[in-house]
């Protein structure tokens, strides 16, 4: 076998791998302020204080805003997902065992994307939980819980600018779709199906996401309405993989790896919304 034919197995192997993970691996990373190329073990994500508008005498110097400066670090960790692909194995069987693994590959590193961001979220403080009919724990995803997050993030003062995003559960989906104002066509026609061929939908200036990995806890699903640059990502290494064959198994072990981390940067940009489920 020449040595160049492995060569071009792993280029197009690595490629397959990363336009899956681009295709089906992340639902919840373009939700998130993402930073590529990171240096080192961790990033820094900066977070700059509100300004304060104010008039001056004619001639006068104008008014120093002294806007307060903080960052919030997140730090990055190495994950891998491999497996073997035998040489012969490849010629036994119908289906592309290579463009099979790729797509494991990707989903798995996919999921520990979406994980990392869960977590970020998990360690947010503000949750839509009130003493009014319908937003209490043992409720599920209701009207009156949905506009209570809403009224929360209004009175922070986040920015209601199409950035806004709203991560539930599939049981919570099915409720949702019980509330007319988000399952009617008349309120939410198909001009507001942003992601076509994905179950998304905008609804009050956010747009609404199932998943099926956010945290069950006690018997409440923590669903989460968040602004993007709530919540940072960082990459260090994009997905990539590394392939060596292996004689004394006959086979190729394919590593697909990656570097990321994700973390909570304004937590009043983040309302928790458990349901009870």
């Amino acid at each position: 076998m020449s040595a160049s034919i492995d060569q071009v197995f792993a280029k197009q192997f690595q490629s397959e791998v990363h336009d899956a993970y681009q295709r089906m691996g992340s639902k919840l990373r373009p939700t998130v302020r993402s930073k590529s190329g990171v240096r080192g073990s961790s990033t820094l994500f900066p977070i700059v204080g509100r300004g304060v508008a104010a008039s001056k005498a004619r001639n006068g110097t104008v008014p120093v805003m002294n806007l307060a400066h903080s960052q919030v670090e997140c730090f990055l960790s190495d994950y891998y997902a491999g497996d073997w692909i035998d040489r012969l194995d490849e010629l036994k069987t119908n289906i592309n065992e290579r463009q099979v693994v790729a797509n494991a590959g990707a989903y798995a590193l996919g999921r520990k994307t979406d994980e990392l961001i869960i977590q970020a979220l998990d360690t947010a403080p503000n949750q839509a939980v009130g003493t009014a009919p319908g937003t209490g724990d043992a409720d599920g995803l209701t009207r009156a819980k949905v506009l209570l997050a809403f009224e929360m993030l209004g009175a922070a003062d986040v920015p209601d600018d199409g950035e806004r995003f709203a991560i539930v559960g599939w049981k919570q989906w099915s409720q949702l779709l019980q509330i007319q104002e988000f399952a009617n066509t008349q309120y939410v026609g198909d001009e507001d199906l942003p992601w076509k061929g994905t179950q998304a939908k905008r609804w009050l200036g956010a747009t609404w996401m199932p998943h099926s990995g956010l945290t069950l806890n006690s018997g409440k699903r923590f669903c989460y309405f968040y602004h993007k640059t709530a919540v940072g990502h960082a990459v260090a290494q994009e997905v990539t993989s590394d392939i060596t064959w292996h004689g004394d198994h006959a086979a190729f072990f394919v590593n697909n790896m990656m570097s990321q981390g994700a973390t909570l940067i304004d937590p009043a940009g983040v309302v928790r919304m458990p349901a009870a489920e």
